[in-house]
C-alpha cells in the first residue's frame, strides 16, 4: 500500500535538463518527485502553478492544510506523500500523536480531534473514497469555512490524491533523510 519498489522511471539527473527544467526542478538536486516529472518538463510546469496555490495560497491555515494531505497520502497510500507532509506538518504544529492518529482507519470518529477536525479527516475519506461529500459533511464544513475554504478543502485532496497517484504508479523513491509512514 505504498509507493515504494523498482521507481517506473530513472530520476533525471541535472545533464537531463534544459535551463528552464534546472530553474523548475531546483538547480543540480531537486525532490525526487520533480526529477521523475522532468521527463515531462511542459506538465511539470502547468501543475507546479497549481499546486503552488495548493501549498502556499490556499484559504486554509497551514494546520488544516497539512491535516488534510496527511490524509490523503495516507489513503492513497502514498509513503513518499505522507513523508513529506510528515515534516511540514509539524513545521504546522501538528503533533506526533496527532500524525499517527491520520493513520487509524477510524481517525474521523476518534474523539481526541476536535469537532472541526474531525470533520476535515471524514471530508477527506469521502473525497478519497466517492469523489463527493454527503450533505451532513459539507454542511458541516460550510458551517465553519468559507466557501473559498471549502473548495480549497476539495482541490487539496484532488491536488494530493493526483500527487499520490503519479508517485505510487511511477514508484518515486522517497527522498534521502525523509520518514515515509510511520512504524
Amino acid at each position: 500500500m505504498d509507493d515504494t519498489g523498482a521507481p517506473r522511471l530513472r530520476l533525471t539527473e541535472a545533464d537531463d535538463w534544459d535551463e528552464e527544467t534546472a530553474a523548475l526542478v531546483g538547480g543540480s538536486g531537486g525532490l525526487n518527485i520533480f526529477r521523475a516529472l522532468a521527463h515531462h518538463p511542459k506538465l511539470l510546469k502547468r501543475w507546479l502553478v497549481f499546486g503552488a496555490h495548493v501549498l502556499a495560497k490556499s484559504s486554509l491555515s497551514e494546520r488544516d492544510r497539512e491535516l488534510v494531505i496527511l490524509r490523503t497520502g495516507w489513503r492513497c497510500g502514498s509513503a513518499y506523500e505522507f513523508g513529506q507532509h510528515t515534516v511540514i506538518g509539524r513545521r504546522a504544529g501538528i503533533s506526533d500523536e496527532e500524525i499517527r492518529r491520520l493513520t487509524a482507519d477510524a481517525a474521523a470518529d476518534d474523539p481526541a480531534w476536535s469537532p472541526e477536525d474531525r470533520t476535515l479527516v471524514a471530508a477527506v475519506d469521502q473525497l478519497v473514497a466517492d469523489h463527493d461529500l454527503d450533505d451532513a459533511t459539507w454542511a458541516a464544513l460550510s458551517a465553519s469555512r468559507s466557501a473559498e475554504q471549502v473548495l480549497d478543502i476539495i482541490f487539496t485532496v484532488g491536488q494530493y490524491t493526483l500527487v499520490s497517484t503519479a508517485l505510487r504508479t511511477l514508484r518515486v523513491p522517497i527522498d534521502e533523510g525523509m520518514p515515509g509512514f510511520p512504524a
